[in-house]
């Protein structure tokens, strides 16, 4: 894992370096967890704050790729000849 330390605006990094984080299974797993508990319990889930920790925490476990959608399937409307007003 590596940290790159960032400007607010993304302009140029403070420190252009990167920076290798070195844990073991254990110290991921808990931060992994930490990460996931303050994301969770937080009661404002769009928050500048929360956004920052799920990107953080999709850096240390990423999404699965997902299978894309079927396609829309086209539906013909009624034919007229079977639903006809009775007179």
């Amino acid at each position: 894992m590596y940290l790159c330390l960032t400007r607010r605006d993304n302009s140029m990094p403070i420190y252009p370096l990167i920076m290798p984080l070195d844990l073991t299974d254990e110290e991921t797993a808990a931060l992994e967890q930490l990460l996931t508990e303050t994301i969770d319990d937080d009661r404002y889930p769009l928050s500048p704050r929360i956004l920052t920790l799920k990107a953080i925490l999709a850096k240390i476990r990423p999404e699965p790729v997902r299978a894309p959608l079927p396609p829309l399937q086209h539906y013909e409307p009624p034919s007229k000849g079977r639903y006809r007003r009775r007179s």
